[in-house]
């Protein structure tokens, strides 16, 4: 057993997080299957009636099935927090890791860029370019992640100006290896740990985001369902239908804590340092 097996294995609160992201997973990879009717089929003989056996979570304004439209909107959820981060981490990697290994007039303007960038609240800076661009679900994926690469820039930078230092740098620099070898193939595996656990926690972030997006009205637009376009929906027939709000919200908390558990428990188990400091904290405390 590896020692980061061993120290996740003993995190059940992480165990249990990745439990449910596996589940979600499942639900998203099996939602034609899974799903009792069309999501976007109306029956305006069934607008806004309650859970029943026919519809287990309800229907919505145009009588669409709830349940149809939460597991469809899981895949739109789960799709927009991967490949959002997924561009974010691409931004930052390249950008971060130019910074920290050349250093210098470079290191300097991306610094100061990312300095620029994080001076502007990141939801405002959304709706701002949102307002100019037609929402869809790929303009929210490459918005959502052309504004979250600043945190991943500056992990990647920090472990480069530690990395470059190292004796496997030095000894590859003295026998004329390029500095594209150097970075892709011996600084960036060993500077990834961080970045994996940046990832994790960045997903629940894009999510979330999405979500008070939609809420909004600026984010993926219908027909497709997403978590936070029922809870659009919902707000308005609040006291009348509870379960609009309720479910999606639900799903939203259930999901974003899942992802935080996860991330806690894998930047646990690969930060030696972290698992250390823990371990003297607990015995200080006996």
């Amino acid at each position: 057993m590896t020692p980061f097996w061993r120290t996740f294995s003993r995190n059940r609160l992480a165990l249990a997080g990745g439990g449910v992201v596996v589940c979600l997973f499942l639900i998203a990879g099996l939602t034609p299957w899974l799903s009792p009717w069309d999501p976007n089929h109306p029956d305006m003989q069934q607008m806004l009636d309650g859970p029943s056996r026919e519809h287990p979570l309800g229907t919505d304004s145009l009588g669409r099935d709830v349940l149809a439209r939460m597991l469809y909107g899981s895949r739109v959820s789960l799709a927009v927090g991967f490949v959002s981060v997924g561009i974010a981490t691409l931004v930052g990697v390249l950008l971060g890791a130019s910074a920290g290994y050349h250093g210098g007039l470079l290191d300097a303007l991306i610094m100061r860029l990312v300095d620029l960038m994080l001076v502007f609240p990141r939801f405002f800076l959304l709706l701002a370019v949102l307002a100019f661009l037609r929402p869809s679900i790929w303009t929210i994926m490459a918005v959502i992640g052309l504004t979250g690469w600043m945190g991943v820039a500056r992990l990647v930078r920090a472990e480069f100006l530690t990395l470059r230092e190292r004796e496997f740098v030095v000894w590859s620099q003295s026998i004329g290896a390029s500095g594209f070898r150097i970075i892709w193939r011996h600084i960036l595996p060993n500077a990834m740990a961080p970045v994996l656990v940046a990832m994790t926690l960045g997903i629940p972030a894009a999510i979330l985001t999405e979500s008070g997006l939609s809420f909004l009205g600026l984010g993926v637009q219908p027909p497709y369902a997403t978590w936070g376009n029922i809870l659009n929906e919902g707000k308005d027939a609040i006291e009348l239908a509870w379960w609009l709000s309720l479910y999606p919200g639900l799903a939203i908390l259930i999901t974003v804590l899942s992802y935080n558990l996860l991330g806690e428990g894998i930047r646990d188990a690969l930060d030696p340092r972290l698992r250390q400091a823990t371990g003297r904290f607990a015995r200080l405390l006996r």
